[in-house]
C-alpha cells in the first residue's frame, strides 16, 4: 500500500482495498484548515479520461460559487466533499458497469472560502496527487471479494433506473440473464447479467471464476454446500457438472427451502432436475442439522486431493450475491481445503443416515473432532488464523462465544481500541458476543463501526455526539421493492 503523500500542508493518505480505495485527508496545522469549504477530489482511471469524483451535496445556489462551466454541478469540482476522508468505488458514476483496474491516479485539492462565504477557484498549487494500485484484493494464497450491491443507493438507479427488476416474471429457475431487464434513463437496454456483473462486484467474480475453472478442466471436480440456491447461472454450471459426474451439493432442506402450499421452492426443482440427469458420483443430498445448514462453500477437487475452497457469507443466490452485503474469501491452499473436505465428506455420512431434518444430525456432527476446533491453518502464504465448524455442542458454543466476548472487550480496554463487527442480528439473542456487541456503542473509550440486520430500531445522534449508533441494513424478500424516498432531492 502506498504511504502518506505530504503537500505543503494537505497530506494524503490512500488505503487500498477490494476494488476500491479509501482516501484520507489531514492537514499540517490548524491554520491550514481556516476557512476551509471541503475537498475536490480528481480521478484519472488507467487508459481512460480524468473524472471528478461526484457529491451528492450540492450548494443551494451554485451562482454564489465558483464553479466549473461543463462540469456537473455534482462534481467536486464544483461542490466539494465536506468530509476529511473519502472511499471511491470506481462505477459508482462514472466508467459505467465495467470498470478498469490498475493504477489510478487521485488528486486531492483543499478548497476555501472567502469572507462572504463564497467558494473560491481552484488552487492546484495546493493540490496532491497519490498513485494507487486498484483492483481485486489478494494477499498470498488468499483472495477476497464483495458483493456492491447498493440496491437502494443512487448509483444503481444512475446506472439501471428506480423500477429496474433483478428477475424476469414468475422467476423461472433457468432464465437466461441476457435477456433484457429494462431500459435506463439514457435510452439504453440493460439485461439482468449487466445487473449482475455491476451488483455481484468481485464477489461474483470469484465465484464464476472457480466454477468456470471447474468446468473447463475435465481433471476437476467439486463439492458444495448451499443455503439459498437460486443464482440461475450458477445453477446452470453445477447442472453441466452434474451431468458429468464432476459434482456433489449438500442443499439445504429447511422448511424456506422446500416446496409448501402448491409452490415449488428452487431448491426443491434443482435437487429433482439434478438427480435425474446426473451421472453417478454426482448427487444432490438434501439435509440440515436440526435448524438450517447456513453454508456457502465449494470445495475443488483434483482426483482425490482438495486444493482450493471458496467459503464466506454469500449465499449463491440473486439475494445473496446481488441484493445484500456479503463477501467471498477463496484459499488457494491445499492444507485450507483438506479440512472443509473432511467436513464435506463427514456431513455427506451422516445425512445420509439422517436424510430428515433432525437433531441426530446435529449431535451426530457436535461428537465428532470436527466440531470441537479451532483449526490452525499452518501456511506461510496465508495470514494467521484460525477456523471452527459448527454445530457445535452447548459447551463448546458458549466456549467459542465467551472468547470472541472477551477479545472485544480487550480491544475496548486498550488505548486505541477499535471494533468492526457485522452480524446477522442483534436482538431476540443472548449470548456473551450478542451482549458485549450491544453495549460497546455506548463506550467512548473505543472507535466501533458494526451493522446488523436487526438492532432493535435505529438510533439516531446529532452531529458531534462522541457515542456509537447501532444502525438497521435493509434486507427484504420483495427484490422489486425499492424505497424511493432515498432518492427524493430535498
Amino acid at each position: 500500500m502506498p504511504g502518506t503523500k505530504q503537500g505543503d500542508s494537505l497530506s494524503v493518505t490512500p488505503y487500498v482495498g477490494d476494488n476500491k480505495t479509501l482516501l484520507a485527508f489531514d492537514f499540517a496545522n490548524a491554520a491550514a484548515a481556516n476557512s476551509l469549504a471541503g475537498f475536490t477530489i480528481a480521478c484519472k482511471p488507467p487508459g481512460q479520461p480524468p473524472y471528478y469524483l461526484f457529491n451528492d451535496i450540492v450548494f443551494e445556489d451554485p451562482s454564489q460559487h465558483a464553479q466549473v462551466t461543463g462540469e456537473n454541478p455534482q462534481a467536486t469540482v464544483n461542490a466539494p466533499y465536506q468530509k476529511y476522508r473519502w472511499t471511491h468505488v470506481p462505477g459508482t458514476n462514472h466508467q459505467g458497469l465495467v470498470t478498469a483496474v490498475g493504477s489510478y491516479v487521485y488528486t486531492v485539492t483543499p478548497r476555501y472560502f472567502d469572507a462572504k462565504q463564497s467558494l473560491q477557484a481552484l488552487d492546484p498549487t495546493l493540490s496532491v496527487s497519490v498513485t494507487v494500485k486498484v483492483g481485486p484484493f489478494r494477499k498470498g494464497s488468499l483472495s477476497l471479494g464483495f458483493t456492491r450491491g447498493y440496491m437502494q443507493s443512487g448509483a444503481f438507479v444512475n446506472h439501471f433506473g428506480i423500477d429496474a427488476k433483478l428477475q424476469p416474471a414468475g422467476k423461472p429457475l433457468l432464465y437466461d440473464t441476457t435477456q433484457k431487464a429494462g431500459t435506463n434513463k439514457a435510452g439504453q437496454n440493460f439485461t439482468f447479467a449487466d445487473e449482475y456483473a455491476w451488483m455481484g462486484s468481485t464477489a461474483r467474480q470469484q465465484v464464476f471464476a472457480i466454477l468456470n475453472a471447474v468446468l473447463q478442466d475435465p481433471t476437476l471436480h467439486v463439492d458444495v454446500f448451499a443455503y439459498d440456491f437460486d443464482e440461475p447461472d450458477v445453477l446452470k454450471i453445477l447442472l453441466a457438472l452434474g451431468k458429468q459426474g464432476r459434482a456433489r451439493v449438500i442443499l439445504d432442506n429447511a422448511a424456506l427451502h422446500v416446496s409448501a402450499k402448491g409452490k415449488t421452492s428452487p431448491e426443491d426443482a434443482f435437487t429433482a432436475l439434478f438427480n435425474k440427469q446426473a451421472k453417478a458420483p454426482a448427487q444432490v443430498l438434501r439435509g440440515c442439522f436440526d435448524r438450517y445448514s447456513h453454508d456457502k462453500v465449494f470445495i475443488i477437487y483434483k482426483g482425490n486431493a482438495a486444493t482450493q475452497v471458496l467459503t464466506g457469507s454469500t449465499n449463491f443466490s440473486v439475494t445473496g450475491l446481488y441484493v445484500n452485503a456479503n463477501h467471498v474469501l477463496v484459499f488457494d491452499d491445499a492444507a485450507m481445503a483438506a479440512e472443509y473436505a473432511k467436513v464435506f465428506a463427514q456431513s455427506w455420512q451422516i445425512l445420509t443416515q439422517y436424510p430428515k431434518k433432525s437433531a441426530k444430525a446435529s449431535a451426530a456432527f457436535s461428537a465428532t473432532p470436527l466440531s470441537s476446533g479451532p483449526f490452525t491453518i499452518q501456511s506461510a502464504s496465508l495470514p494467521k488464523m484460525s477456523i471452527t465448524f459448527s454445530p457445535h455442542t452447548a459447551a463448546e458454543a458458549t466456549t467459542i462465544l465467551t472468547n470472541l466476548s472477551n477479545r472485544i472487550t480487550a480491544e475496548a480496554g486498550s488505548s486505541n481500541g477499535s471494533v468492526l463487527y457485522a452480524v446477522m442480528q442483534l436482538t431476540g439473542s443472548d449470548t456473551p458476543v450478542y451482549n458485549t456487541l450491544k453495549s460497546i456503542y455506548a463506550n467512548k473509550s473505543v472507535y466501533s463501526y458494526g451493522i446488523s440486520d436487526a438492532p432493535g430500531g435505529t438510533h439516531l445522534y446529532a452531529p458531534g455526539h462522541d457515542t456509537g449508533v447501532l444502525v438497521t441494513y435493509f434486507n427484504k424478500d420483495d427484490l422489486h421493492y425499492m424505497e424511493r424516498t432515498l432518492f427524493a432531492k430535498h
